[in-house]
């Protein structure tokens, strides 16, 4: 009897380990599941402009690679295309515009596109190989300004806040020649693209120029003889996605992949003050 209980108490002793062993295989294994990060290692393409910004969505790309959401950037050379591409959801968001830009956008081809959040601020400027500064600018003088509604009437605001021209009283953000009132120099205001301005300066007085295009076209700050104020500047640009994904977790995760300041270093690098920080 001693016997049977003896063996008896063994067999249960190597149930009883095995079942430990049985245990604690499970909860290594538990542990050794990785766990989900924020962005669910989510996959999205985001436009941006060529130039710089390829410099700057390099370091954001790899931000957000630490919080697992991986960026494919998509390269435009046209201020028109990056929004329509997130409308027709060839791209999951991009980062090029101001609020005045997609406001337009919107107006004209219904996208249903928000901001999700800021990055930078370009003062536009207005440039002159030819004179040093606006008094110098002579009676029909020709200025160049980009011709895109939200930009032309930014850059007409430059030329009446240095009393160039004044536009009509109530005159909105998106300004147009047709708005001048007054022109006491008689200057010829030519629009032209954005991109070509300051590549025209050598045939223009001067010219509005936006100050990543300023950059892409050699000039200098030197050459810059006035600019918009940057204090409540409403012309910062941001992040923008479709409406529907506005409150999504990995757009969270993109924008605070944007907003630190690993990329505030890269962007004042590229920049060199030009450009600023707007978050």
């Amino acid at each position: 009897m001693t016997k049977n209980k003896n063996l008896h108490g063994l067999q249960f002793s190597r149930r009883a380990a095995l079942a430990a062993v049985a245990v604690s295989a499970a909860a290594l294994f538990a542990f050794a599941v990785p766990t989900p990060s924020l962005a669910e290692d989510k996959s999205i393409k985001v436009g941006i402009m060529a130039g710089e910004e390829e410099d700057i969505w390099r370091v954001v790309t790899s931000e957000a690679a630490k919080k697992g959401l991986k960026i494919e950037t998509v390269v435009f050379n046209d201020y028109t295309q990056p929004n329509e591409a997130l409308e027709q959801g060839e791209i999951d968001a991009n980062a090029f515009q101001h609020q005045p830009y997609l406001d337009n956008q919107i107006q004209q081809h219904g996208y249903h596109i928000v901001r999700a959040g800021y990055t930078g601020v370009w003062p536009i400027g207005l440039y002159s190989k030819k004179y040093k500064s606006v008094a110098e600018i002579p009676e029909g003088a020709v200025i160049g300004v980009p011709n895109d509604p939200s930009n032309e009437g930014r850059a007409l605001r430059v030329l009446q806040s240095e009393g160039l021209i004044k536009l009509k009283d109530g005159t909105g953000i998106l300004a147009t020649v047709a708005d001048v009132s007054d022109n006491p120099k008689k200057i010829e205001i030519k629009e032209l693209d954005a991109g070509i301005v300051g590549r025209s300066i050598d045939d223009l007085d001067a010219g509005v120029v936006n100050t990543d295009w300023a950059l892409k076209s050699g000039l200098s700050p030197a050459e810059r003889i006035a600019q918009e104020p940057v204090a409540d500047n409403p012309y910062r640009n941001f992040i923008a996605v479709k409406a529907e994904n506005k409150d999504a977790d990995w757009v969270k995760t993109l924008v605070s992949s944007y907003q630190n300041d690993t990329v505030k270093a890269e962007f004042d690098k590229v920049y060199k003050g030009t450009g600023l920080s707007a978050y």
